[in-house]
């Protein structure tokens, strides 16, 4: 297999460098979409678009089972340098790298023999939705096994290592609002304090007790109120919620709960207390035949000893939507060791590009697995 990827590096190294200096941020992968579309159907593959939603699938094979390799698409929007511009610092040029070197890779040695491979490039990874509306649209209505890929930062893993699950926990982002009436400073009795209210907000956070074998969190991330004149008490405000919670039950009792301090709040100080979901990403579930499946190809392109523990860490991810959605799909996905560093979402993340080519054998063996089991050969 290895020879193959020497053979594909050249080609992998140009798709990379295209992917990272042309970064789109989500929902707006349309050039992405145009390119990846060129360069697949360029090679011979059979490509299904998904209208005005950017992104697309490619399929080798016929038949079942099928076999769904996903990659996420969009860039960030961040300050890299003094200047806000889309950024791929969160590695998902190095995804679709991965990925379209598997199914290269997969052309080059005939496979696969029986069942069918789809490759999913999505788009909205970053804003949480753009799983969720590939579900919709049936892309893995058919899919029986599904597998992911992320780099993950140099605190965690080292190149040359990588595991074969990642439990990402749950996040939901809040956008709050209190409402209420402006005061003279000298008379606070007729009127709200917004940022009296506001403190209270944070303390009642405090005060939530959940299952203590499950990791949680709660936090304001955002608060303002007020303006210019000091001698106003401002009875309005805006703020915002970050929860995050290692388990689907946990994430949706801690929302509860902070619903629940909305309502006391507005009741007790006599105001309008609004919440609104921004965003929310699922907790993985991790199917253990899928796992072992990966596992096997790590063992196999890395070495035993490369192969380490699942990761588990409270950042989130939308593939995980896709078992939550369709609970049929056996899914997991990889943790690669690259050296990545500062970290992920850093403006100026880097990482060893030679994971790329590790990441492609492994995403390719894993299929291979899946369809043939242990009788799986180069």
């Amino acid at each position: 297999m290895k020879h193959y990827i020497e053979e594909l590096k050249q080609t992998i190294d140009e798709v990379y460098n295209h992917l990272h200096e042309n970064p789109e941020i989500s929902w707006q992968e349309y050039k992405t979409t145009d390119y990846l579309q060129a360069f697949l159907e360029g090679r011979g593959f059979n490509v299904q678009l998904f209208g005005e939603c950017p992104g697309l699938v490619a399929e080798i094979g016929k038949g079942s089972p099928c076999v769904a390799v996903r990659t996420d698409m969009d860039a960030l929007w961040q300050e890299v340098e003094g200047k806000f511009q889309a950024n791929h610092s969160c590695g998902h040029d190095a995804h679709m790298s991965m990925v379209l070197g598997a199914i290269l890779l997969l052309q080059k040695a005939g496979f696969p023999s029986k069942g069918k491979v789809k490759f999913i490039f999505q788009p909205a990874e970053e804003k949480g939705t753009g799983a969720l509306r590939l579900v919709e649209l049936g892309v893995v209505d058919d899919v029986d096994y599904l597998y992911g890929v992320h780099l993950r930062p140099i605190q965690e893993m080292r190149h040359g290592e990588a595991s074969a699950a990642i439990y990402h926990g749950a996040a939901t982002f809040l956008a709050g609002e209190i409402i209420g009436e402006d005061a003279h400073g000298a008379r606070p009795h007729l009127g709200q304090n917004a940022i009296e209210i506001g403190a209270s907000f944070i303390h009642e956070m405090k005060n939530i007790h959940l299952d203590p074998m499950v990791p949680y969190t709660a936090k304001m991330t955002k608060f303002h109120a007020g303006s210019d004149s000091g001698n106003i008490i401002p009875g309005k405000a805006s703020f915002s919620l970050d929860l995050r919670a290692q388990t689907n039950e946990v994430i949706a009792a801690l929302t509860e709960k902070i619903e629940e301090i909305a309502e006391y709040l507005s009741k007790l100080h006599g105001v309008k207390i609004s919440l609104e979901m921004k965003a929310h990403v699922a907790a993985a579930e991790v199917d253990e035949e899928a796992r072992r499946f990966m596992e096997n190809a790590i063992i196999d392109g890395l070495g035993e000893n490369q192969l380490k523990d699942p990761i588990v860490t409270s950042g989130g991810e939308d593939f995980h939507f896709y078992t939550l959605k369709k609970p049929n799909i056996k899914a997991t996905m990889l943790g690669l060791g690259c050296d990545l560093q500062p970290g992920l979402h850093h403006p100026n993340m880097t990482f060893n590009r030679e994971a790329i080519y590790s990441g492609i054998e492994i995403l390719a063996r894993t299929v291979m697995y899946t369809l043939d089991g242990e009788e799986a050969e180069w």
